[in-house]
Formats: structure tokens, C-alpha cells, sequence
């Protein structure tokens, strides 16, 4: 994590930076955007790696690998798929996620399911998508990403097998 960060703080020191030299006060209107988002994204995010954390504790590793571990196969591909789906929130919610289950033992293949079907997916995005887009069009939408979550999850858990992830 250190790397990202390093990364992440320089790319704001500079935008930071560009902001000022411009001289019109965009590096204050960032920060006040910046203080917006925070105070609207923290809370989720904190209970978003409160779950990742419980998740790690209170989760047994036997039942997790039976459910989605290495050995839950094609079972836990599916499992992965269907929570993806219809988890709710943006990646400050499923990140966390994925990473207390990763640690706890989850395959590979079944995160990479559960992300792919989060992400092609979403369920609770579905009304407002057919609100928006109409019920025909997010009918062809659906039915054309149906089966990419499976599909990513067994080719991440044969790639993961070469990687002993």
C-alpha cells in the first residue's frame, strides 16, 4: 500500500500545485470539494472495512473454503457471482469486502466473479437504469453481461492456480 499512496500523494501535490499557479483560487475550490466528498464517502468506508475486518475474524476458514475458497470450485464461482450482484454501494463497499475475503481464504476465481457480476451486474442499479434507459435496453445490457462473471472467475482460478494465489 505504500507504493499507491506515494503515488496517489504526489499526483495531489501536483494537481495541488497547478491549481495555485493558476491563480484563480481552483486549489481552494479542490479542497472544498475534496472536504465534501470525505465527509460524505468516510462513514461508508468506515463501515465498509468494519466489515472486511469482521468478516476476517468471525467467518471460519473450513466454512469459507467449503463456500468459496479453493475448494468450493465452480460452487463458489457461482456464490461469488450472485453476491457481486446484488451487493449495494460503490467500490468503497465491495473493496473492503473482496480484501477481508481474500485474507480469509477466498479463491481468487470467486473474488474475480463476485467483482465482475458487482460491477456488469449491479442489481440495485437495475430501476434506475430501466428509469433511465428503458426496460429493452437494459434487457440487452443484462443479457449480454450475464455470463461474464462465471467465465472471468474460472479463468482468474486457472490462472490463480499457476500463481498458488
Amino acid at each position: 500500500m505504500l507504493i499507491p499512496t506515494v503515488i496517489m500523494g504526489v499526483l495531489a501535490f501536483i494537481l495541488v500545485g497547478i491549481g495555485y499557479m493558476k491563480g484563480e483560487g481552483e486549489h481552494l475550490m479542490g479542497f472544498k470539494l475534496a472536504f465534501k466528498m470525505i465527509v460524505e464517502i468516510l462513514p461508508l468506508l468506515f463501515f465498509a472495512f468494519i466489515i472486511a475486518g469482521m468478516i476476517q475474524v468471525l467467518l471460519p476458514r473450513e466454512l469459507l473454503n467449503k463456500w468459496v475458497g479453493m475448494e468450493s470450485g465452480i460452487r463458489g464461482i457461482l456464490i461469488g457471482t450472485l453476491a457481486g450482484g446484488i451487493t449495494p454501494g460503490g467500490p468503497y463497499v465491495s473493496l473492503p469486502v473482496v480484501a477481508g475475503l481474500l485474507k480469509s481464504g477466498a479463491s481468487a476465481g470467486t473474488m474475480v466473479a463476485y467483482l465482475t457480476s458487482w460491477s456488469l451486474w449491479a442489481v440495485a442499479r437495475l430501476p434506475m437504469e430501466i428509469g433511465i434507459l428503458g426496460w429493452r435496453f437494459t434487457l440487452l445490457r443484462f443479457s449480454a453481461t450475464f455470463f461474464f462473471p462465471p467465465i472471468a472467475g474460472l479463468i482468474a482460478l486457472k490462472i490463480s492456480s499457476y500463481f498458488k494465489m
